[in-house]
């Protein structure tokens, strides 16, 4: 049978008891912990997931009250509303049960217990885990925006989130820097629904497809007869977006003449629709995003500095994912629930090898190549288990932006990882690949800790 994937924790201060229902309990479930004192959960529960908790409810000697139980209890459904919480007792006060249950917990359990009845229990426990876990996530899919792609342990985007939520509130115009796909567009969106202009009008502006003699008319507008082909007066992304938030995409793509144009616009928060000679009075507050080495560009005069100041009051970085390796598996956790509900394939779970290759990829193409490799995968895959197979990672090599970032050892063993991917794990194919014996690349795995 199966393990079903859940981590459980459990809590008691008996070592027996941790030992008996922790043997017991890992043949059912994968990840199984166990505590001697309930002062551990707040360390246990800001580095694991809990589905399900097993709590005794009594720690001091000659206290059999079970006030310290009901107290972890509440604790657990403050900070962690998922996870669900059974109760133990060697004691079988019907009063503190009924107490236990109005409380919260799922269910109360004696000692000694059951071997059937506890795994009965804890199963659905974690049943009920995942079902919670369900709504939150359909929930926060039907939002408009979700910072979801953004959170995780990462110290970089730890800081470049706080730095969002300090800003959103206020009309300071904001720089997000980042490469290609690591959510710049989604970062916008969350710092304009965070502010005080979110009902109002979002408008998105890829600086990159505009062409230049187009640039006037797409950002300030146009009058009718202003040129061929203009049959109505038309305003443009400024005036729309008047009251609201200007995402201007990809920056640092426009040309000098262009920025001299735009920095007029920023500093007097007016515009001129072309064909008029009236100036049109504009509230709008501007957010910019480039993947460009701006302050280089800066540097070699291919970007005003003006300009720069006066779009970056507040900068925000976005890492890439290769920096923020303990953050990719949980968020592609988070995408495949998410193309699981859009694709009505609610069954379907990563197997082993590719949770170790999703963590193992160095993701050139950050958020937006996941997305693609996920949900390709998802709709692609016609058993339960998500395998290799189905994932179709990116067949270009590493770009030289990334392999200037990588040692030596992290490119030989990025180069094994790939040539054991391309082969399905065939070791005498992917030495020929390589040109190294068998041997020699047995010893690389073992080294690099690719099995």
């Amino acid at each position: 049978m199966r393990k079903k994937e859940a981590t459980i924790l459990i809590v008691d201060d008996d070592a027996d008891i941790l030992f008996s229902a922790k043997v017991w309990l890992k043949r059912f479930f994968s990840h199984v912990l166990t505590s001697d004192s309930p002062q551990k959960i707040k360390t246990i529960i800001q580095e694991n997931e809990l589905d399900a908790v097993l709590l005794d409810m009594n720690y001091r000697k000659g206290y059999e009250d079970g006030k310290e139980g009901l107290y972890w209890l509440d604790y657990l459904q403050e900070v962690s509303p998922n996870t669900v919480v059974i109760l133990m007792t060697g004691f079988g006060d019907v009063a503190l049960a009924v107490e236990s249950l109005k409380r919260g917990a799922f269910d109360f359990v004696l000692k000694p217990w059951n071997n059937d009845k506890l795994y009965a229990s804890v199963n659905a426990a974690v049943d009920l885990a995942r079902k919670n876990k369900k709504v939150d996530q359909l929930e926060k899919l039907s939002e408009p925006n979700t910072i979801s792609y953004f959170e995780g342990k990462s110290s970089s985007m730890a800081n470049a989130l706080n730095l969002a939520r300090k800003v959103a509130a206020t009309d300071a115009t904001v720089l997000i820097l980042g490469e290609n796909g690591t959510g710049k567009y989604i970062m916008a969106q969350e710092i304009f629904m965070k502010s005080e202009r979110r009902n109002n009008p979002f408008v998105h502006v890829d600086l990159g497809s505009i062409n230049e003699n187009l640039f006037e008319s797409e950002l300030f507008g146009y009058s009718k007869g202003a040129f061929t082909g203009a049959e109505k007066d038309t305003a443009g992304r400024f005036e729309l977006a008047d009251g609201g938030t200007i995402f201007l995409d990809e920056i640092g793509n426009l040309s000098l003449p262009l920025q001299a144009k735009l920095l007029t616009v920023l500093q007097s928060q007016k515009i001129t629709r072309l064909g008029e000679s009236k100036e049109r009075k504009i509230n709008v507050r501007v957010i910019c995003a480039t993947n460009a080495p701006i302050y280089k560009m800066v540097k070699e005069g291919d970007f005003r500095q003006d300009l720069l100041f006066r779009i970056n009051t507040m900068e925000i970085t976005l890492p890439p994912l290769r920096e923020r390796k303990e953050d990719v598996f949980p968020l592609a956790e988070y995408l495949l629930e998410k193309f699981k509900n859009k694709y009505r394939k609610q069954d379907l779970y990563f197997s082993e090898n590719v949770r170790k290759e999703i963590q193992q990829y160095s993701w050139p193409g950050n958020i937006r190549e996941m997305e693609n490799v996920l949900e390709r995968a998802v709709i692609l895959a016609d058993k339960t288990e998500i395998d290799n197979y189905d994932l179709h990672f990116s067949p270009i090599d590493l770009s030289n932006e990334l392999t200037t970032n990588l040692t030596l050892e992290e490119m030989e063993r990025e180069m094994i990882r790939k040539a054991l991917h391309r082969h399905h794990g065939n070791i005498s194919k992917a030495a020929d690949d390589l040109g190294i014996t068998r041997a020699a690349l047995y010893r690389r795995i073992e080294k690099f800790d690719l099995s």
